[in-house]
């Protein structure tokens, strides 16, 4: 993209909004385990923010006590920590358009409610469930809008009289205007939705609750939100946010600009599904057990629906920041490709020096048992000086306790039962003796001597090929067919050590 394509570009994105007026917000429900649709979203919004020097506003929408909890609240602030996606307002941050949880914030929606009932922007609706679903069976019938039908929109004292005596409690309907509304995505280009298919819809339940049609949009306006990335779940709402949006402009409530929205595509899973929560894969829960990279996971994510250009498919979030530009974002739905995640974190696992990537493994390692709490200078040291032989072999963290464990297993070391019994056969003995023999006379304990003792004995002494010379040995003091390199491993592990495993190896042959 050419210079003048930059400016065009951010003309049509910024409008009247200097870059650095830019504010956006992430505002998730604390409902169960942050997934990854969620976290893409919060992604986009931060670079977003970043590129322009706005402002990134944390804001929590926990309304709903049925299904909000302080764990899930909690895990949301820790995930963006963990993937280091600061915020400038919200929760622990504060500024100055707190409180950053709806919950909170009660009493400003009462009061926008009580403003709009009075201003005849809104209205009360004392429809019961039966009748409203009995006028849109009708509406359906006859080949018309099933929508709600304004029943209640002009009601007179005694209509309303007679409602309350039933002892029908209202709900609050926006009055929406009898015309086409009509905005620009910033992803999709011009959408319009007529008046046939806007209607009047609740703001707040019978029993005073608000709900989201309210509560979203009167943050965004108090706020000051220029700009609304959000899931293309959401397109269906903004016309009627757009309406209550401008409600509160003609009643001073809201101040700034109306804010340019941008449709993200979703995520999906295998056969086109919107990637669901309960789906393994969509949990962030499960990429920090398994060991994925912040880094990984972030870059990965990124590609659901952006590119930074070119082939480039590795790159750093300051790379990413420099480059967003949300008129890129791909409209047409992403699907969440675990192998192709996993091959975007182990590229970044070869990206991190040695001490970073060994510091990174610690946790599993003392997850596992491995390592102490916290983890002796020895075990370090012996850690950073194995990192280099996984390093370009690990595709995710978890993997160095399976990689790495036999160096720090101590008395708790055990040979892979299916590995033993594939390999550690009455064949395997021979080797293993001429093993244990030319280890134990090794004039040196370094990787070059040991390889050159090994191959004299088993290769050239026994006639082996380099498979079945050095199996057995690898199994016995590894506990898997699968290692690091055998003879760095072993220089690793000590002599005393390996010569007693060749030994417990072959008192457990038959």
């Amino acid at each position: 993209m050419s210079v003048t394509d930059d400016h065009a570009s951010d003309a049509f994105v910024l409008g009247d909004v200097a870059p650095s007026d830019v504010r956006v917000r992430f505002c998730p429900s604390p409902t169960g385990n942050p997934h990854v649709g969620l976290v893409r979203a919060a992604l986009y919004n931060w670079a977003f923010a970043r590129h322009y020097g706005g402002t990134f506003v944390f804001r929590i929408e926990d309304t709903d006590a049925s299904r909000d909890s302080e764990e899930s609240y909690e895990a949301l602030l820790a995930s963006l920590r963990w993937l280091g996606l600061d915020w400038d307002e919200g929760p622990e941050a504060g500024g100055d358009h707190g409180p950053y949880r709806q919950s909170q914030r009660y009493d400003t929606y009462r009061d926008v409610a009580a403003r709009l009932l009075e201003s005849g922007k809104a209205y009360h609706c004392y429809c019961s469930t039966a009748e409203l679903e009995e006028r849109r069976e009708a509406a359906r019938a006859a080949g018309k809008p099933s929508g709600y039908d304004g029943h209640c929109r002009v009601l007179t004292d005694e209509q309303v009289a007679a409602f309350r005596a039933e002892g029908r409690e209202p709900v609050l309907r926006m009055r929406t205007p009898d015309e086409t509304v009509t905005f620009t995505d910033l992803i999709r280009g011009e959408i319009s939705v007529d008046q046939h298919n806007l209607f009047d819809y609740v703001l707040v339940r019978a029993n005073g609750h608000p709900l989201y049609t309210l509560v979203n949009p009167v943050d965004d306006a108090l706020m000051g939100i220029t700009h609304v990335l959000r899931g293309e779940d959401l397109l269906s709402s903004t016309p009627r946010q757009i309406v209550l949006h401008e409600a509160l402009r003609e009643l001073g409530i809201a101040g700034g600009p109306m804010p340019r929205f941008a449709h993200l595509p979703l995520v999906t899973g295998d056969g086109g599904r919107k990637l669901s929560k309960r789906e393994p894969e969509s949990s962030l829960q499960l990429y920090l057990d398994r060991g994925f990279l912040r880094e990984g996971l972030l870059n990965y994510l990124a590609l659901l629906g952006w590119s930074i250009g070119g082939d480039e498919e590795v790159f750093s979030l300051p790379e990413m920041v420099a480059a967003f530009d949300v008129t890129k974002v791909n409209p047409n739905a992403a699907r969440f490709d675990l192998k192709k995640a996993e091959a975007i974190n182990s590229a970044w696992v070869r990206r991190l020096t040695v001490d970073d990537l060994a510091e990174r493994m610690v946790p599993h390692l003392q997850e596992a048992g491995l390592f102490a709490h916290p983890p002796s200078e020895a075990s370090l040291e012996l850690l950073r000086a194995a990192t280099p032989l996984v390093q370009e072999r690990m595709v995710v963290l978890e993997e160095s306790v399976g990689m790495l464990g036999f160096l720090f297993a101590g008395e708790g070391f055990a040979v892979d039962e299916a590995d033993g019994a594939k390999v550690l056969t009455d064949a395997a003995k021979p080797v293993l003796e001429a093993a244990a023999s030319a280890l134990r006379e090794a004039e040196v304990w370094s990787t070059e001597s040991i390889e050159q003792v090994l191959r004299a004995a088993l290769i050239e002494g026994l006639g082996l090929k380099p498979k079945l010379a050095f199996g057995p040995v690898r199994v016995a003091v590894t506990g898997r067919r699968v290692s690091p390199p055998l003879f760095e491993s072993l220089e690793l592990l000590g002599r005393e050590t390996t010569l007693d495993r060749l030994e417990a190896a072959l008192n457990s042959l038959p």
